[in-house]
C-alpha cells in the first residue's frame, strides 16, 4: 500500500449459514431387490438401495490477479483457468481503490453475489478498500476469467484472487475482522526499520472463527495493511498458502495471501497469520461445505 497511518480498528466476526435440501432420487441411484421365501411359506421383500456416493468439496482452479500502481488497465481481468462445468462455488475478493468498486462478471455469466462488508483500510483516508463476491453454484469450463471494471482510478494497483471450490454449493460460514498489532510491537518495529540490517518485527493476527456441520474447504485471505514493499505471512492450523503477493515493485501494489485447508468433520476453525515486518491485516476466513 501507499502510506503508513493507524492500525487500531477491529470489526466483528459475522457469520452466514445455508439450508440443506432433501435429496432426490435419480438415475444412478441403484435399487436392489431380493426376494425372500420364509420358512413357513410366506413372502417377504427386502430392499437394499445404493444412495449416491457423497463428493467432500475440495479446491479447484485459482489465479490471483495483480495490478501495481499507475500499471493498472481497465477492465481488469484475471488469467483463463479451466473450472467444473458445474457443482463449483466461486470466490473472487478485491483489494484496491475504494472508486474502483464494481461488481465482478466473467464469461459463464455467473451472477456474482457480494458477501458483506466492505472493508476499508485503516489509515489511507478511506481510498482502499477489500471485498469479496461469491457465486454458490456456478457455471464453468475452459478459459473461465473474471471481469472488473476500473470506474474510478483506471491505472491503479489491484490485487484479486479467484478461486474455485468443486463440489460446494454451500457457503457454511464465514468470518471476517481487521486485527493489527499492538502499540509496544509498532514503535519497536519502527525503531529496527530505523535501523539498516536490523531485523524486522513479527506479528501474529487471528482471524475470526467459523463452523462447520460437516466436511469443508476453508478459505483463508490475508491483506496486509502497511507502506512496506518485502514482507512475510504465514498461516499455522494446517492452513497452506497457494497464491500471494508479498513482494510489491517500486510503485507499490496491494499485498495478498491466500491459503486453503482441507476439514472432513464438523468443528469450529480459525488460523493465526504470522506477518514481518508488524503491521495490522484484513483477514476473511471461508468454509465452503457441499450443498445438500
Amino acid at each position: 500500500m501507499k502510506s503508513a497511518g493507524p492500525e487500531e480498528e477491529q470489526s466483528a466476526v459475522q457469520g452466514g449459514r445455508q439450508g440443506r435440501k432433501a435429496c432426490g432420487w435419480g438415475a444412478p441411484t441403484a435399487i436392489a431387490m431380493t426376494l425372500l421365501v420364509a420358512a413357513n411359506g410366506s413372502l417377504g421383500m427386502d430392499v437394499s438401495m445404493d444412495l449416491p456416493p457423497t463428493q467432500n468439496p475440495s479446491l479447484g482452479s485459482h489465479t490471483l490477479l495483480v495490478q501495481a500502481d499507475g500499471d493498472g488497465v481497465d477492465p481488469a481481468l484475471t488469467a483463463p483457468i479451466t473450472t467444473q462445468a458445474g457443482d463449483s462455488s466461486l470466490l473472487v475478493l478485491v483489494g484496491g481503490f475504494a472508486s474502483n468498486a464494481s461488481i465482478p462478471s466473467d464469461n459463464y455469466d455467473n451472477t456474482w453475489v457480494r458477501q458483506d462488508p466492505v472493508i476499508t483500510y485503516n489509515g489511507y483516508n478511506g481510498r482502499f478498500n477489500t471485498a469479496a463476491y461469491v457465486v454458490l453454484s456456478a457455471k464453468g469450463g475452459a478459459g473461465h476469467r473474471v471481469r472488473l471494471a476500473k470506474d474510478g482510478e483506471q491505472a491503479g494497483e489491484l490485487t484479486a484472487p479467484f478461486i474455485e471450490i468443486r463440489n460446494a454449493g454451500a457457503l457454511q460460514d464465514v468470518a471476517h475482522n481487521y486485527p493489527s498489532p499492538g502499540l509496544v510491537d509498532r514503535l519497536a518495529d519502527k525503531f529496527r526499520r530505523a535501523w539498516p540490517g536490523a531485523v524486522d518485527g513479527n506479528a501474529d493476527l487471528t482471524s475470526g472463527s467459523v463452523t462447520t456441520t460437516g466436511p469443508a474447504t476453508l478459505v483463508a485471505v490475508w491483506w496486509g495493511d502497511a507502506y512496506v514493499y518485502r514482507m512475510t505471512a504465514v498461516p499455522n492450523n494446517g492452513f497452506k498458502v497457494i497464491d500471494r503477493f508479498l513482494e510489491l515493485p517500486p510503485n507499490s501494489g496491494v499485498q495478498c495471501a491466500v491459503a486453503v485447508r482441507q476439514v472432513d468433520r464438523a468443528g469450529s476453525y480459525r488460523v493465526t497469520w504470522s506477518g514481518t515486518p508488524a503491521q495490522g491485516a484484513i483477514l476473511w476466513l471461508f468454509a465452503f461445505q457441499e450443498k445438500r
